[in-house]
């Protein structure tokens, strides 16, 4: 479950939080176990994954909790930075791509120094889950946010939600020229029009939903025929596939729609050349991704990362998550607590998303199985 070819420079944010290297993908392959084993080796050895910031290696001291996070470093910046003001408790942030994070917390089992695991996508969540890792969730923190958002067992708790969207330049094809469907990526007339992040964890549960809908056979010659397509045209990840979009590079491709609205905050609407739009409604490329977080059982502070968690999905925690404006605005929906979005996006209530289930979504497996055999990944 390794991002393709995402690589950052170690960098501390102006919280003075870590912030670690994001790594190439191991050979296609790896066992999840030599796959965990090089995550740790990479995160400076399993024993130490918090190291650098406070007592984060050792889990964490009275009054601390270490969280590995996989969502975006601006938006957990917001929200610990808030959390440590209302609770006094500090938060040792480790930061890094959401599933080499849920390897490394697998293969390190009960000796994880982590409290909390945040991440962008439900899948490494229930990855975690059905390896018996996860505390369950306080019920009154679970009632905070609608039940189709969490964990369906209990173990995880959902915190904000994103949609699939088409990212694309009028100036290189009209509306009216896009796909529909996420099915018609595969039509040749999209041959080096379309861009794709196939790396991205935002894109298994688009596979994932394609593979519930039209069978195994299906998905993989659609993902097939969608790397002919975007051979020309293959992304680290979204941030770079919506920016070239938007530079006229390359036609269309499709993201989440928070990516859209933070380029848009970051360059000016005056500088966006770019427009979003939907696949047709319950489309299985129309697909709701949720952000969750859970509390590990390995936690030696139960209590104060119950806490966090019930911050997260409290009126005050959304309230962050959906607010305009600002350096740490996500353009995410907040989804607990009865908050919605201050910013400019179609309101949640009104998507028309694929109904797939946070259970049929799973954890991600099948879905990286078929961009492997693709030879997308």
């Amino acid at each position: 479950m390794f991002k393709q070819n995402r690589q950052r420079e170690a960098q501390v944010s102006r919280s003075g939080r870590q912030h670690v290297r994001r790594w190439p993908v191991p050979a296609a392959g790896c066992g999840l176990l030599a796959c965990g084993l090089l995550a740790c080796g990479l995160l400076a050895g399993c024993g130490a994954a918090g190291a650098g910031t406070g007592t984060a290696a050792a889990g964490g001291q009275a009054g601390s909790i270490t969280l590995y996070s996989g969502q975006h470093e601006q938006t957990t910046d917001g929200l610990v930075t808030a959390f440590e003001q209302q609770t006094g408790i500090k938060v040792n942030v480790l930061n890094d791509d959401e599933d080499t994070l849920a390897i490394l917390i697998a293969v390190q089992g009960a000796h994880s120094p982590a409290d909390v695991f945040f991440t962008e996508n439900s899948p490494p969540l229930e990855f975690l889950q059905e390896k018996g890792l996860l505390s369950k969730v306080n019920p009154d923190t679970l009632a905070d946010t609608p039940a189709k958002y969490d964990s369906p067992a209990g173990d995880w708790v959902g915190v904000s939600a994103r949609v699939s969207v088409i990212v694309y330049n009028p100036s290189l094809i009209a509306r009216s020229q896009l796909p529909a469907s996420v099915m018609q990526l595969a039509d040749p007339k999209y041959q080096g029009k379309l861009g794709v992040a196939p790396g991205e964890t935002d894109f298994q549960p688009i596979v994932t939903s394609v593979l519930r809908t039209y069978g195994r056979a299906a998905a993989l010659s659609w993902l097939e025929k969608v790397k002919s397509n975007g051979a020309s045209h293959t992304f680290p990840d979204n941030e770079t596939l919506v920016s070239d979009v938007n530079r006229g590079q390359v036609a269309f491709g499709v993201i989440n729609e928070y990516y859209w609205y933070r380029l848009k905050a970051e360059i000016g609407a005056s500088a966006m050349h770019s427009q979003i739009t939907y696949f047709a409604p319950h489309d299985p490329g129309y697909v709701i991704d949720v952000s969750g977080a859970a509390v590990l059982k390995s936690s030696q502070h139960q209590a104060a990362a119950q806490k966090f968690l019930a911050f997260l999905v409290s009126k005050k925690g959304e309230e962050i998550i959906g607010r305009a404006g600002g350096d740490e605005q996500s353009y995410e929906y907040p989804i607990g607590s009865g908050v919605t979005t201050a910013a400019p996006e179609t309101p949640f209530g009104q998507l028309q998303p694929n109904p797939i289930t946070i259970a049929q979504l799973g954890d991600g497996a099948a879905a990286i199985d078929l961009l492997r055999q693709a030879g997308l990944l």
